[in-house]
């Protein structure tokens, strides 16, 4: 499904140049659930932010679905991300003058879909995330578990190709991380979502099925969590964490 090949990132003037991604290359084949990990600086959130179109290689190419995003026209990079990507948030991003049903399904009231399929289809992905009950409430009236829930459900409804999730359990307690963490499950075993999640939390990676180490832009190493237990793959994470080296505490 993703196929990221070679891909380079600078920054700066001639004189002062950083790179933050060095010839990084992995391919995500659909129903992949894969945790991107590393320290401040080392490249994850640049990467997510290529392969969302919110930022541009400097070389390399990713393909979606065959599609070369690196050389989409700017014209056609916000319907891009409308219609092949869904995003999870740590600040949820809703809007608090819609109701939930209104967040959810404001891709496709964008794009005009007709409204009584958008309702069908938000009423499907609500119903499979649990929270079909409270559609018509507003994002202050629900607890943060609950609009991270309608987040995942915005993310999921319009069929994306792939979610991508940027520190998605930072703004949420211990409890309401892990609820988070077994929707994503969810979605990725029952739903089929391909999910690529940027976490600098041991335990959130180890819901993943693959985990990518990044170190000074580069893929430092990866675990493939196979039929091992959960706890057993967060010890291991633990373990390539501190072969980074330096303060593991900047990577958890």
């Amino acid at each position: 499904m993703l196929q990221v090949q070679a891909i380079e990132k600078y920054y700066g003037s001639r004189n002062n140049v950083t790179k933050a991604l060095d010839r990084v290359s992995f391919d995500v084949a659909e129903g992949d659930f894969i945790a991107i990990m590393g320290a401040s600086g080392s490249g994850k959130t640049t990467l997510l932010n290529c392969i969302s179109t919110i930022d541009t290689v400097s070389a390399g190419h990713i393909l979606l679905n065959g599609q070369d995003i690196s050389e989409l026209p700017q014209q056609e990079l916000a319907r891009f991300r409308r219609e092949k990507l869904g995003f999870v948030f740590q600040d949820f991003n809703l809007l608090d003058t819609l109701t939930l049903e209104e967040n959810i399904g404001l891709a496709l009231t964008i794009n005009h879909m007709d409204p009584n399929l958008v309702k069908d289809r938000v009423q499907d992905v609500a119903m499979r995330l649990g929270i079909d009950d409270i559609l018509e409430k507003f994002p202050t009236q629900v607890s943060g578990g609950q609009k991270q829930r309608a987040a995942c459900a915005r993310a999921m409804v319009a069929g994306q190709s792939l979610i991508l999730a940027d520190e998605p359990t930072g703004a949420l307690d211990s409890r309401a991380s892990k609820n988070l963490l077994e929707i994503m499950a969810k979605m990725n075993r029952e739903m089929r979502a391909t999910i690529l999640m940027v976490t600098h939390d041991a335990y959130s990676a180890s819901y993943a099925s693959r985990v990518l180490f990044l170190k000074d832009g580069r893929l430092f190493n990866e675990l493939l969590r196979g039929k091992r237990a959960r706890a057993v793959v967060y010890h291991e994470i633990l373990d390539v964490l501190g072969l980074l080296g330096g303060d593991i505490s900047d990577v958890m």
